[in-house]
């Protein structure tokens, strides 16, 4: 009986860290989600002005240095990436390869008006 409780505890133990760690995991995407979704209505006023531009790359760049745009773009940048970081982990692919694929859909979804990056990386007022 003993043997088998010696090689049931680090199994216990690798059990638990796997579901804190999705815990964990879980918490940090409903914190982010949470901020991405305060910042939005601050990113796409600012896409129309022209003083940020969503980039082929997945990422915000700043355009134009007015009021808040770079600590707005630098915010989200970082969420951005820990979301990206946790998506290739979880898929197996590469943080560039999500970025890009998530580029195409916040080109997308940016709101008329708003100043996007074409593919030679030149910039259009969508």
């Amino acid at each position: 009986m003993l043997p088998k409780i010696k090689y049931l505890t680090p199994f216990f133990c690798i059990v638990m860290l796997i579901a804190f760690c999705c815990s964990v995991w879980a918490e940090d995407m409903q914190a982010i989600k949470q901020r991405m979704v305060q910042r939005k209505p601050t990113i796409d006023a600012l896409k129309k002005s022209g003083s940020i531009g969503e980039g082929t790359d997945g990422y915000l760049h700043v355009r134009q240095a007015a009021g808040n745009a770079a600590s707005v773009a630098d915010a989200e940048n970082a969420d951005r990436r820990t979301v990206n970081q946790m998506i290739a982990q979880k898929e197996g692919s590469t943080v560039d390869l999500v970025s890009k694929k998530a580029a195409a859909i916040f080109i997308k979804n940016s709101p008329p008006g708003s100043w996007v990056q074409k593919p030679d990386g030149s910039w259009n007022n969508k």
